[in-house]
């Protein structure tokens, strides 16, 4: 089997939401594109951003709420994206070590998903991490995360 080279986070105003940047794959046919599809984030504090994901017919279930897949792609995917616009670490080639999360309501597919993420300490080899998922005032879940940054070959 060949080897699939790597593919880079891009990270970048995006015009059609002033105010957010675009976060995505440089490869559209990796998970975070072909599955959550574009992303959006804005940083709202000294140590946290927001990461919003619109929803779409993939992400409900058969119940007609957002698959709680959906949420756990937009939290991992996501806590990447806030190391990157937090601390401005690359996130190419990272890793999620550790991620606890308690589901606390159904999500609704009218209405954007934001992971509200703070970055709660960062050293030399990991980041962790702590949020709520929410639609508005509505809480869908809350997580705690740890990754593991891409040492040097």
């Amino acid at each position: 089997m060949a080897a699939i080279p790597p593919a880079h986070f891009l990270c970048e105003p995006d015009p059609d939401y002033p105010g957010w940047h675009a976060y995505e794959l440089s490869d559209p046919d990796r998970y975070n594109q072909a599955f959550l599809g574009r992303l959006h984030m804005r940083r709202e504090g000294e140590d946290s951003c927001r990461v919003r994901l619109h929803p779409r017919a993939i992400h409900v279930n058969s119940g007609g709420r957002i698959h709680g897949g959906t949420t756990l792609g937009l939290i991992d995917v996501g806590i990447f994206g806030a190391m990157y616009m937090i601390k401005g670490t690359p996130v190419s080639g990272s890793l999620t070590v550790d991620l606890q999360t308690q589901f606390l309501g159904a999500g609704d597919p009218a209405q954007p998903l934001d992971a509200v993420i703070e970055v709660l300490r960062e050293t030399r080899r990991l980041g962790f991490l702590r949020g709520l998922v929410v639609q508005g005032e509505a809480r869908v879940a809350a997580f705690s995360a740890t990754i593991r940054k891409q040492t040097a070959a």
